[in-house]
Protein backbone atom coordinates (compact mmCIF):
# COMPACT_ATOMS: atom_id res chain seq x y z
CA UNK A 1 0.00 0.00 0.00
CA UNK A 2 2.86 2.68 0.63
CA UNK A 3 4.66 2.26 -2.38
CA UNK A 4 1.14 2.56 -4.23
CA UNK A 5 0.79 5.97 -2.03
CA UNK A 6 4.23 7.03 -3.13
CA UNK A 7 3.13 5.95 -7.14
CA UNK A 8 0.47 8.20 -6.56
CA UNK A 9 2.02 11.01 -5.28
CA UNK A 10 4.90 10.97 -7.69
CA UNK A 11 2.24 11.18 -10.57
CA UNK A 12 0.78 14.06 -8.96
CA UNK A 13 4.47 16.20 -8.16
CA UNK A 14 5.14 15.60 -12.25
CA UNK A 15 1.83 16.78 -13.19
CA UNK A 16 1.79 19.61 -11.05
CA UNK A 17 3.19 21.49 -13.90
CA UNK A 18 0.39 20.69 -16.30
CA UNK A 19 -2.90 20.96 -13.69
CA UNK A 20 -5.21 24.11 -14.48
CA UNK A 21 -4.76 26.96 -12.24
CA UNK A 22 -2.02 26.07 -10.07
CA UNK A 23 0.19 29.12 -10.51
CA UNK A 24 3.64 28.02 -12.34
CA UNK A 25 6.78 30.20 -11.86
CA UNK A 26 8.82 31.45 -14.57
CA UNK A 27 11.16 33.63 -12.52
CA UNK A 28 14.66 32.71 -13.79
CA UNK A 29 16.98 32.83 -17.10
CA UNK A 30 15.73 30.37 -19.60
CA UNK A 31 17.41 29.65 -22.51
CA UNK A 32 16.60 28.10 -26.03
CA UNK A 33 19.97 26.64 -27.99
CA UNK A 34 19.85 26.10 -31.60
CA UNK A 35 22.34 24.92 -33.85
CA UNK A 36 22.63 25.56 -37.39
CA UNK A 37 23.15 23.37 -40.29
CA UNK A 38 26.16 25.47 -41.30
CA UNK A 39 27.78 24.49 -37.79
CA UNK A 40 26.96 27.84 -35.98
CA UNK A 41 24.71 28.37 -33.15
CA UNK A 42 22.02 30.66 -32.08
CA UNK A 43 20.56 31.02 -28.22
CA UNK A 44 17.51 32.81 -27.20
CA UNK A 45 16.94 33.56 -23.45
CA UNK A 46 14.23 34.33 -21.70
CA UNK A 47 14.91 36.39 -18.69
CA UNK A 48 11.59 36.16 -16.38
CA UNK A 49 10.11 37.60 -13.29
CA UNK A 50 6.96 36.37 -12.29
CA UNK A 51 4.75 37.71 -9.80
CA UNK A 52 1.44 36.63 -9.42
CA UNK A 53 0.00 36.22 -12.80
CA UNK A 54 1.91 39.33 -14.29
CA UNK A 55 5.23 38.37 -15.79
CA UNK A 56 8.02 40.75 -16.95
CA UNK A 57 11.50 40.79 -17.96
CA UNK A 58 13.40 40.89 -21.58
CA UNK A 59 13.79 38.67 -24.50
CA UNK A 60 17.43 37.94 -25.37
CA UNK A 61 18.05 37.15 -28.91
CA UNK A 62 21.92 38.17 -30.35
CA UNK A 63 22.56 39.89 -26.78
CA UNK A 64 20.13 42.28 -27.51
CA UNK A 65 17.75 42.49 -24.81
CA UNK A 66 14.15 43.36 -25.86
CA UNK A 67 11.50 43.96 -22.89
CA UNK A 68 8.34 41.89 -22.35
CA UNK A 69 5.55 44.47 -22.89
CA UNK A 70 2.97 42.21 -21.47
CA UNK A 71 3.29 39.20 -19.76
CA UNK A 72 0.24 36.88 -18.28
CA UNK A 73 0.34 33.40 -16.94
CA UNK A 74 -2.58 31.21 -15.75
CA UNK A 75 -1.81 27.88 -14.15
CA UNK A 76 1.28 26.62 -16.42
CA UNK A 77 0.22 28.60 -19.81
CA UNK A 78 1.56 31.75 -20.18
CA UNK A 79 1.88 34.38 -23.05
CA UNK A 80 4.22 37.29 -23.37
CA UNK A 81 4.64 40.47 -26.40
CA UNK A 82 7.53 42.31 -27.00
CA UNK A 83 7.22 45.27 -29.27
CA UNK A 84 10.39 45.78 -31.59
CA UNK A 85 10.61 48.92 -34.50
CA UNK A 86 10.78 47.59 -38.20
CA UNK A 87 10.87 50.78 -41.07
CA UNK A 88 9.35 53.23 -38.77
CA UNK A 89 6.73 51.00 -37.42
CA UNK A 90 6.14 49.28 -34.55
CA UNK A 91 5.65 45.31 -34.64
CA UNK A 92 4.55 42.63 -32.39
CA UNK A 93 5.95 39.29 -31.44
CA UNK A 94 4.28 36.89 -29.49
CA UNK A 95 5.98 34.09 -27.35
CA UNK A 96 2.97 31.93 -25.73
CA UNK A 97 3.45 28.10 -24.44
CA UNK A 98 3.50 26.24 -21.26
CA UNK A 99 5.84 25.38 -18.46
CA UNK A 100 6.77 21.27 -18.02
CA UNK A 101 8.95 19.58 -16.21
CA UNK A 102 11.73 19.95 -18.77
CA UNK A 103 11.40 23.23 -19.50
CA UNK A 104 9.89 26.37 -21.50
CA UNK A 105 8.15 25.14 -24.54
CA UNK A 106 7.42 28.30 -26.48
CA UNK A 107 5.77 28.75 -29.57
CA UNK A 108 6.76 32.24 -31.34
CA UNK A 109 4.57 33.81 -33.77
CA UNK A 110 5.98 36.68 -35.37
CA UNK A 111 4.37 39.91 -36.62
CA UNK A 112 2.54 40.36 -39.33
CA UNK A 113 4.78 40.72 -42.85
CA UNK A 114 8.20 40.92 -40.31
CA UNK A 115 11.27 40.26 -41.85
CA UNK A 116 13.78 38.43 -40.00
CA UNK A 117 17.42 38.84 -40.44
CA UNK A 118 18.30 36.15 -37.65
CA UNK A 119 18.25 32.19 -38.13
CA UNK A 120 16.84 31.29 -34.58
CA UNK A 121 13.28 31.36 -32.92
CA UNK A 122 12.66 34.62 -33.77
CA UNK A 123 9.89 34.26 -36.51
CA UNK A 124 10.38 36.49 -39.03
CA UNK A 125 9.70 35.68 -42.39
CA UNK A 126 10.08 32.36 -41.11
CA UNK A 127 6.75 32.26 -39.51
CA UNK A 128 6.08 30.76 -36.34
CA UNK A 129 8.34 28.38 -34.95
CA UNK A 130 8.44 26.27 -31.46
CA UNK A 131 11.51 25.64 -28.84
CA UNK A 132 12.19 24.08 -25.50
CA UNK A 133 13.95 26.82 -23.08
CA UNK A 134 15.42 24.91 -20.18
CA UNK A 135 16.53 27.00 -16.92
CA UNK A 136 20.34 28.34 -17.17
CA UNK A 137 22.26 30.65 -15.08
CA UNK A 138 21.55 33.76 -14.84
CA UNK A 139 25.08 35.40 -16.17
CA UNK A 140 24.89 32.78 -18.88
CA UNK A 141 24.99 34.62 -22.03
CA UNK A 142 25.15 38.48 -21.18
CA UNK A 143 27.37 40.74 -23.15
CA UNK A 144 31.41 40.88 -21.91
CA UNK A 145 32.58 43.22 -20.85
CA UNK A 146 33.27 46.78 -22.07
CA UNK A 147 36.22 47.73 -23.59
CA UNK A 148 37.17 51.25 -23.57
CA UNK A 149 36.28 52.88 -27.25
CA UNK A 150 39.98 54.47 -28.33
CA UNK A 151 40.69 58.25 -28.09
CA UNK A 152 39.49 60.02 -31.07
CA UNK A 153 41.75 61.25 -33.88
CA UNK A 154 41.19 61.48 -37.42
CA UNK A 155 41.83 58.00 -39.75
CA UNK A 156 43.77 58.65 -43.79
CA UNK A 157 41.11 58.56 -46.15
CA UNK A 158 41.61 55.37 -48.26
CA UNK A 159 41.56 56.98 -51.17
CA UNK A 160 38.78 54.46 -52.55
CA UNK A 161 35.22 55.47 -53.49
CA UNK A 162 35.99 58.29 -55.72
CA UNK A 163 32.13 57.96 -57.21
CA UNK A 164 28.92 55.61 -55.47
CA UNK A 165 29.95 52.06 -55.14
CA UNK A 166 28.44 49.84 -57.47
CA UNK A 167 27.79 46.32 -57.09
CA UNK A 168 25.89 43.40 -55.18
CA UNK A 169 25.03 42.53 -51.83
CA UNK A 170 23.90 39.01 -50.83
CA UNK A 171 21.23 40.12 -48.05
CA UNK A 172 17.95 41.36 -49.71
CA UNK A 173 17.06 38.68 -51.53
CA UNK A 174 19.13 35.68 -49.84
CA UNK A 175 18.75 36.52 -46.55
CA UNK A 176 21.32 34.04 -44.20
CA UNK A 177 21.16 31.32 -47.47
CA UNK A 178 24.00 32.69 -48.96
CA UNK A 179 26.83 30.20 -49.94
CA UNK A 180 30.25 29.73 -51.92
CA UNK A 181 28.42 28.29 -55.12
CA UNK A 182 25.47 30.96 -55.07
CA UNK A 183 28.60 33.54 -54.76
CA UNK A 184 30.72 32.36 -57.86
CA UNK A 185 27.35 31.93 -59.48
CA UNK A 186 26.33 35.98 -58.76
CA UNK A 187 30.07 36.64 -60.02
CA UNK A 188 29.64 34.82 -63.29
CA UNK A 189 26.63 36.13 -63.76
CA UNK A 190 27.59 39.62 -63.30
CA UNK A 191 29.90 39.37 -66.60
CA UNK A 192 27.45 37.76 -68.38
CA UNK A 193 24.59 40.15 -68.17
CA UNK A 194 26.57 42.95 -68.64
CA UNK A 195 26.81 44.58 -65.04
CA UNK A 196 30.47 44.62 -64.76
CA UNK A 197 30.05 46.37 -68.40
CA UNK A 198 27.77 48.89 -66.69
CA UNK A 199 29.95 49.57 -64.05
CA UNK A 200 28.99 46.80 -61.07
CA UNK A 201 31.99 45.71 -59.63
CA UNK A 202 31.48 44.42 -55.95
CA UNK A 203 30.31 41.21 -55.29
CA UNK A 204 29.51 41.36 -51.18
CA UNK A 205 28.94 38.95 -49.01
CA UNK A 206 26.75 39.82 -46.18
CA UNK A 207 25.61 38.46 -42.88
CA UNK A 208 26.03 34.00 -42.08
CA UNK A 209 29.33 33.56 -43.23
CA UNK A 210 30.89 33.25 -39.96
CA UNK A 211 31.96 30.23 -38.21
CA UNK A 212 34.04 30.19 -34.29
CA UNK A 213 37.09 31.62 -33.51
CA UNK A 214 40.05 29.30 -33.30
CA UNK A 215 42.59 29.18 -30.36
CA UNK A 216 44.89 31.69 -31.15
CA UNK A 217 41.09 34.32 -31.59
CA UNK A 218 41.25 33.95 -35.62
CA UNK A 219 37.88 33.81 -37.56
CA UNK A 220 36.95 31.30 -39.02
CA UNK A 221 34.32 30.54 -42.16
CA UNK A 222 31.55 28.05 -41.47
CA UNK A 223 30.59 24.83 -43.71
CA UNK A 224 28.94 27.44 -46.55
CA UNK A 225 32.28 28.80 -47.13
CA UNK A 226 35.25 26.06 -46.97
CA UNK A 227 37.46 28.39 -49.10
CA UNK A 228 37.17 31.90 -48.71
CA UNK A 229 40.39 32.78 -50.09
CA UNK A 230 39.56 30.09 -52.89
CA UNK A 231 36.21 32.21 -53.28
CA UNK A 232 37.99 35.76 -53.29
CA UNK A 233 40.28 34.71 -55.86
CA UNK A 234 37.22 33.23 -58.04
CA UNK A 235 35.65 36.64 -57.86
CA UNK A 236 39.27 38.71 -58.73
CA UNK A 237 39.27 36.32 -61.49
CA UNK A 238 36.31 37.84 -63.24
CA UNK A 239 37.60 40.97 -63.12
CA UNK A 240 35.64 41.85 -59.98
CA UNK A 241 35.98 42.85 -56.23
CA UNK A 242 34.56 41.18 -52.98
CA UNK A 243 32.97 42.32 -49.75
CA UNK A 244 32.43 40.47 -46.54
CA UNK A 245 30.56 42.03 -43.62
CA UNK A 246 31.09 42.22 -39.93
CA UNK A 247 29.73 43.92 -36.68
CA UNK A 248 31.54 46.10 -33.96
CA UNK A 249 29.51 43.78 -31.71
CA UNK A 250 30.53 40.63 -30.20
CA UNK A 251 27.20 39.03 -32.63
CA UNK A 252 26.64 40.02 -36.07
CA UNK A 253 22.93 40.61 -36.66
CA UNK A 254 21.86 36.88 -37.49
CA UNK A 255 23.40 35.98 -33.98
CA UNK A 256 27.16 34.52 -35.95
CA UNK A 257 30.82 35.94 -34.52
CA UNK A 258 31.87 39.59 -35.19
CA UNK A 259 34.75 41.63 -34.24
CA UNK A 260 34.71 42.71 -30.82
CA UNK A 261 38.26 42.91 -29.24
CA UNK A 262 39.32 41.08 -32.67
CA UNK A 263 39.22 44.44 -35.05
CA UNK A 264 43.27 44.46 -35.87
CA UNK A 265 43.47 40.04 -36.42
CA UNK A 266 39.64 40.05 -38.95
CA UNK A 267 40.84 43.35 -40.56
CA UNK A 268 44.41 41.17 -41.47
CA UNK A 269 42.42 37.74 -41.99
CA UNK A 270 40.20 40.03 -44.61
CA UNK A 271 43.44 41.36 -46.75
CA UNK A 272 45.03 37.81 -46.60
CA UNK A 273 41.50 36.21 -47.79
CA UNK A 274 42.01 39.10 -50.58
CA UNK A 275 38.94 40.88 -49.24
CA UNK A 276 38.13 44.60 -50.93
CA UNK A 277 34.86 46.03 -49.08
CA UNK A 278 33.36 45.08 -45.43
CA UNK A 279 30.09 46.48 -44.46
CA UNK A 280 30.49 47.03 -40.79
CA UNK A 281 27.09 46.45 -38.82
CA UNK A 282 26.39 47.94 -35.51
CA UNK A 283 24.07 45.20 -34.15
CA UNK A 284 25.12 43.58 -30.51
CA UNK A 285 27.38 46.14 -30.06
CA UNK A 286 24.06 48.52 -28.98
CA UNK A 287 24.36 45.78 -25.87
CA UNK A 288 27.57 47.29 -24.70
CA UNK A 289 28.22 51.04 -26.30
CA UNK A 290 26.12 54.06 -26.43
CA UNK A 291 25.34 55.88 -29.57
CA UNK A 292 28.11 58.80 -28.11
CA UNK A 293 30.45 55.49 -29.05
CA UNK A 294 30.32 55.00 -32.43
CA UNK A 295 32.81 57.32 -33.81
CA UNK A 296 35.68 55.73 -31.43
CA UNK A 297 34.53 52.76 -32.19
CA UNK A 298 34.14 52.79 -35.60
CA UNK A 299 36.99 54.94 -35.87
CA UNK A 300 39.33 51.13 -34.43
CA UNK A 301 37.91 49.13 -37.26
CA UNK A 302 39.21 52.69 -39.26
CA UNK A 303 42.61 52.21 -38.29
CA UNK A 304 42.92 48.38 -38.23
CA UNK A 305 41.58 48.64 -42.27
CA UNK A 306 44.39 50.93 -42.66
CA UNK A 307 46.90 48.87 -41.03
CA UNK A 308 45.83 45.87 -42.77
CA UNK A 309 47.85 46.03 -45.74
CA UNK A 310 45.36 46.20 -48.57
CA UNK A 311 43.20 48.73 -49.64
CA UNK A 312 39.51 48.03 -47.90
CA UNK A 313 36.17 50.04 -49.11
CA UNK A 314 34.50 51.01 -45.33
CA UNK A 315 30.99 50.77 -45.39
CA UNK A 316 29.84 51.70 -41.84
CA UNK A 317 25.95 50.25 -41.13
CA UNK A 318 24.57 51.92 -38.32
CA UNK A 319 21.16 53.54 -39.47
CA UNK A 320 22.14 57.35 -39.28
CA UNK A 321 22.48 57.43 -36.06
CA UNK A 322 24.46 59.93 -33.62
CA UNK A 323 24.66 62.21 -37.21
CA UNK A 324 27.16 59.51 -38.85
CA UNK A 325 27.56 61.94 -42.08
CA UNK A 326 28.95 64.18 -39.32
CA UNK A 327 31.88 62.04 -38.73
CA UNK A 328 32.11 59.41 -41.11
CA UNK A 329 34.44 60.55 -43.27
CA UNK A 330 36.82 60.77 -39.95
CA UNK A 331 37.11 57.13 -39.58
CA UNK A 332 38.06 56.71 -43.42
CA UNK A 333 34.30 55.60 -43.91
CA UNK A 334 33.42 55.43 -47.62
CA UNK A 335 29.46 55.54 -47.23
CA UNK A 336 27.54 55.40 -43.84
CA UNK A 337 23.94 53.99 -43.94
CA UNK A 338 21.33 57.41 -43.07
CA UNK A 339 18.37 55.00 -42.58
CA UNK A 340 16.44 51.77 -41.21
CA UNK A 341 16.73 48.36 -43.44
CA UNK A 342 15.36 49.17 -46.95
CA UNK A 343 12.28 46.80 -48.13
CA UNK A 344 10.83 45.91 -51.05
CA UNK A 345 7.80 47.72 -50.82
CA UNK A 346 6.75 51.26 -52.39
CA UNK A 347 6.37 52.71 -48.69
CA UNK A 348 9.92 51.53 -47.15
CA UNK A 349 11.72 53.07 -50.39
CA UNK A 350 10.13 56.07 -51.34
CA UNK A 351 9.92 57.17 -47.38
CA UNK A 352 13.94 56.27 -47.36
CA UNK A 353 14.87 57.76 -50.71
CA UNK A 354 12.81 60.93 -50.57
CA UNK A 355 13.75 61.66 -46.86
CA UNK A 356 17.08 61.74 -47.72
CA UNK A 357 16.78 65.92 -48.82
CA UNK A 358 18.60 67.23 -45.92
CA UNK A 359 22.06 65.40 -46.18
CA UNK A 360 23.22 66.55 -49.51
CA UNK A 361 25.54 68.63 -48.16
CA UNK A 362 27.50 65.56 -46.69
CA UNK A 363 27.70 63.42 -49.80
CA UNK A 364 31.41 63.91 -51.70
CA UNK A 365 34.06 61.80 -53.63
CA UNK A 366 34.81 59.37 -51.48
CA UNK A 367 32.45 59.61 -48.86
CA UNK A 368 28.95 59.25 -49.71
CA UNK A 369 25.68 58.69 -47.93
CA UNK A 370 23.77 55.74 -48.21
CA UNK A 371 20.40 54.92 -48.06
CA UNK A 372 20.60 51.09 -48.08
CA UNK A 373 20.50 48.69 -51.10
CA UNK A 374 18.48 48.15 -54.06
CA UNK A 375 15.40 46.12 -54.20
CA UNK A 376 15.12 46.80 -58.09
CA UNK A 377 14.19 43.00 -59.54
CA UNK A 378 12.86 41.08 -55.74
CA UNK A 379 9.05 41.67 -56.72
CA UNK A 380 7.32 43.80 -54.60
CA UNK A 381 7.29 46.28 -56.34
CA UNK A 382 6.22 47.64 -59.65
CA UNK A 383 8.56 48.52 -62.89
CA UNK A 384 7.40 51.90 -62.16
CA UNK A 385 8.37 51.97 -59.09
CA UNK A 386 11.80 49.99 -59.59
CA UNK A 387 12.51 52.80 -62.27
CA UNK A 388 11.75 55.52 -59.36
CA UNK A 389 14.04 53.64 -56.87
CA UNK A 390 16.38 53.57 -59.20
CA UNK A 391 16.16 57.25 -60.56
CA UNK A 392 16.44 58.58 -57.05
CA UNK A 393 19.58 56.44 -55.87
CA UNK A 394 20.95 57.87 -58.72
CA UNK A 395 19.85 61.26 -58.20
CA UNK A 396 21.08 60.76 -54.14
CA UNK A 397 25.00 59.86 -55.58
CA UNK A 398 23.72 56.26 -53.45
CA UNK A 399 25.74 52.92 -53.12
CA UNK A 400 23.96 51.28 -55.93
CA UNK A 401 23.83 47.62 -54.56
CA UNK A 402 21.83 45.22 -56.57
CA UNK A 403 20.14 42.97 -53.87
CA UNK A 404 18.21 40.48 -56.33
CA UNK A 405 19.53 37.35 -57.88
CA UNK A 406 21.44 38.58 -61.30
CA UNK A 407 21.04 34.75 -62.49
CA UNK A 408 17.43 34.82 -63.01
CA UNK A 409 16.90 38.43 -64.05
CA UNK A 410 14.19 39.38 -66.47
CA UNK A 411 14.56 41.52 -69.35
CA UNK A 412 12.52 44.58 -67.57
CA UNK A 413 14.99 44.38 -64.41
CA UNK A 414 17.80 44.22 -66.95
CA UNK A 415 16.79 47.23 -68.56
CA UNK A 416 16.35 49.02 -65.10
CA UNK A 417 19.62 47.97 -63.58
CA UNK A 418 21.37 48.71 -66.75
CA UNK A 419 20.28 51.94 -68.31
CA UNK A 420 23.37 53.44 -68.33
CA UNK A 421 21.91 57.56 -69.13
CA UNK A 422 20.39 56.69 -65.41
CA UNK A 423 23.71 55.35 -63.92
CA UNK A 424 25.63 58.03 -65.05
CA UNK A 425 23.78 60.45 -62.70
CA UNK A 426 24.87 58.25 -59.95
CA UNK A 427 28.58 57.93 -61.13
CA UNK A 428 28.87 61.19 -62.29
CA UNK A 429 32.37 62.43 -60.47
CA UNK A 430 31.20 66.43 -59.20
CA UNK A 431 30.20 64.03 -56.24
CA UNK A 432 27.33 66.27 -55.81
CA UNK A 433 23.59 64.68 -54.34
CA UNK A 434 20.57 65.66 -55.61
CA UNK A 435 18.22 67.90 -53.89
CA UNK A 436 14.44 68.81 -53.99
CA UNK A 437 13.87 71.81 -55.62
CA UNK A 438 10.38 71.69 -55.92
CA UNK A 439 6.95 69.84 -54.08
CA UNK A 440 3.39 70.11 -55.30
CA UNK A 441 1.54 67.58 -53.40
CA UNK A 442 2.05 64.45 -54.30
CA UNK A 443 4.45 65.57 -57.25
CA UNK A 444 8.38 66.51 -56.73
CA UNK A 445 11.13 67.69 -58.89
CA UNK A 446 14.59 66.91 -57.95
CA UNK A 447 17.75 68.39 -59.39
CA UNK A 448 21.45 67.72 -59.62
CA UNK A 449 24.42 69.94 -61.24
CA UNK A 450 26.63 67.52 -63.39
CA UNK A 451 30.48 68.06 -64.00
CA UNK A 452 30.31 69.14 -67.47
CA UNK A 453 27.82 71.75 -66.63
CA UNK A 454 24.62 69.46 -67.61
CA UNK A 455 21.78 68.98 -64.98
CA UNK A 456 19.26 66.01 -64.30
CA UNK A 457 16.06 66.39 -63.66
CA UNK A 458 13.80 64.20 -61.99
CA UNK A 459 9.80 64.45 -61.49
CA UNK A 460 8.54 62.30 -59.10
CA UNK A 461 4.96 61.20 -58.89
CA UNK A 462 4.52 59.84 -55.37
CA UNK A 463 0.62 59.47 -55.69
CA UNK A 464 -1.50 57.02 -56.61
CA UNK A 465 -2.74 57.93 -60.01
CA UNK A 466 -1.21 59.75 -63.01
CA UNK A 467 -0.06 63.17 -63.01
CA UNK A 468 0.63 65.75 -64.78
CA UNK A 469 4.47 67.61 -63.88
CA UNK A 470 5.78 70.41 -65.57
CA UNK A 471 9.71 71.88 -65.33
CA UNK A 472 10.62 75.66 -66.14
CA UNK A 473 13.90 75.47 -66.27
CA UNK A 474 13.94 78.95 -65.29
CA UNK A 475 11.98 78.28 -61.93
CA UNK A 476 15.07 75.38 -60.64
CA UNK A 477 17.61 78.06 -61.83
CA UNK A 478 18.36 76.48 -64.99
CA UNK A 479 19.39 78.86 -68.12
CA UNK A 480 17.31 77.98 -71.39
CA UNK A 481 18.90 74.92 -72.62
CA UNK A 482 20.06 74.09 -75.58
CA UNK A 483 18.70 70.34 -75.71
CA UNK A 484 17.32 67.79 -73.26
CA UNK A 485 17.10 64.07 -73.68
CA UNK A 486 14.65 61.67 -71.65
CA UNK A 487 16.75 59.18 -70.19
CA UNK A 488 14.31 56.22 -69.47
CA UNK A 489 12.67 56.65 -72.85
CA UNK A 490 16.75 57.43 -74.92
CA UNK A 491 15.61 59.76 -77.07
CA UNK A 492 15.73 64.02 -77.13
CA UNK A 493 13.14 65.85 -76.92
CA UNK A 494 12.35 68.15 -79.82
CA UNK A 495 11.09 71.50 -77.94
CA UNK A 496 12.41 71.88 -74.18
CA UNK A 497 14.44 75.11 -74.42
CA UNK A 498 12.35 76.53 -71.60
CA UNK A 499 10.89 73.24 -70.01
CA UNK A 500 9.37 70.58 -70.02
CA UNK A 501 6.20 68.46 -69.58
CA UNK A 502 4.86 65.34 -69.03
CA UNK A 503 2.32 62.94 -67.81
CA UNK A 504 4.10 60.72 -64.84
CA UNK A 505 2.43 57.31 -64.12
CA UNK A 506 1.50 56.60 -60.48
CA UNK A 507 4.85 56.00 -58.17
CA UNK A 508 6.58 56.79 -61.58
CA UNK A 509 9.41 59.03 -62.57
CA UNK A 510 10.48 61.06 -65.72
CA UNK A 511 14.18 61.79 -65.56
CA UNK A 512 15.52 64.85 -67.71
CA UNK A 513 19.36 65.60 -68.54
CA UNK A 514 19.61 69.35 -69.65
CA UNK A 515 22.40 70.83 -71.74
CA UNK A 516 22.90 74.27 -71.17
Amino acid sequence: MKRLTWFYIAIGIAFVGVLPGLAADLSGSWVFRRSGPDGTSNDTYFRLKQSGNEVTGFVQQRLNLRKIDSGSVEGNKFTLKVTTMFGGQPRVTTYEGTLENDGLHVKVIPPAGGRGRGRGAGGGRFGPSEMLAVKTDEKEGLPPAKIPPPALHEVRYNGLAKTPPMGWNSWNHFHGQIDDPGVRGIADAMVSSGMKAAGYVYVNIDDTWQGTRDANGDITTNKRFPDMKGLADYVHSKGLKIGIYSSPGPLTCAGYAGSYGHEEQDAKQYAAWGFDYLKYDWCSASAIYEDSDMHAVYQKMGDALEQSGRPILFSLCQYGRANVWEWGPKVSGNAWRTTGDIRDAWESMSTIGFGQNELAKWAAPGHWNDPDMLEVGNGGMSADEYRTHMTLWSMLAAPLLAGNDLRTMSDETKSILLNREIIALDQDKSGHQGHRASQNGETEIWVKNLENGDIAVAMFNRGSSPAEIKAKWADLGIERGKKARDLWAHKDLADATTGYGATVPAHGVVAIRVSK
